[in-house]
């Protein structure tokens, strides 16, 4: 009889139709989830966390099961994980792989940490400079010049 425990990997089952978001930095995760209002979907989700990667050293990973990201949303998961590949598969075949790309600029999704500002006060749709400096990400308001970093993002 073959001892179970000696298994070397452990096998997920593969996606029919859904999306995969690969090379998400370690720690990170948790937050994507949450970004992504995934913490009610009905259908399965996979997470991963703390696991080997050769180009990352440690990553996640999320797999969703018939579920496609618009364009918001793609972007809210490069905010947070601007390494990440979003897989796309329909009847477990990939039919599209492209890595996330930070916008210059994000608008309406995010919402600014100065209570003050103008958009926390009045119905103005919030806007943000994101700035890319030296592996961190910071998002310039664009109606107070707060600066944030990607731990002080809030989703609206």
């Amino acid at each position: 009889m073959q001892d179970n425990y000696n298994k070397k990997e452990l096998k997920v089952s593969a996606l029919e139709n859904g999306t995969v978001i690969d090379h998400i930095p370690q720690g990170v995760v948790l937050q994507v989830l949450r970004a992504l209002r995934l913490e009610d979907f009905n259908d399965a989700i996979y997470l991963g966390s703390n696991l080997d990667s050769h180009k990352m050293g440690k990553k996640g990973i999320i797999k969703v099961s018939n579920k496609y990201f618009e364009k918001d949303d793609i972007n809210k998961i490069a905010l947070m994980a601007p390494s990440a590949t979003i897989i796309e598969i329909k009847n477990y075949e990939i039919i599209r792989k492209t890595k996330v790309e930070l916008p210059d600029e994000v608008i309406g999704l995010v919402k600014c940490i100065n209570p003050k500002c103008i958009t926390n006060n009045e119905k103005i749709t919030t806007k943000f400079i994101v700035q890319n400096d030296l592996d961190e990400v910071k998002f310039s308001c664009y109606y107070c010049e707060k600066t944030m970093r990607k731990e002080d993002l809030e989703f609206l």
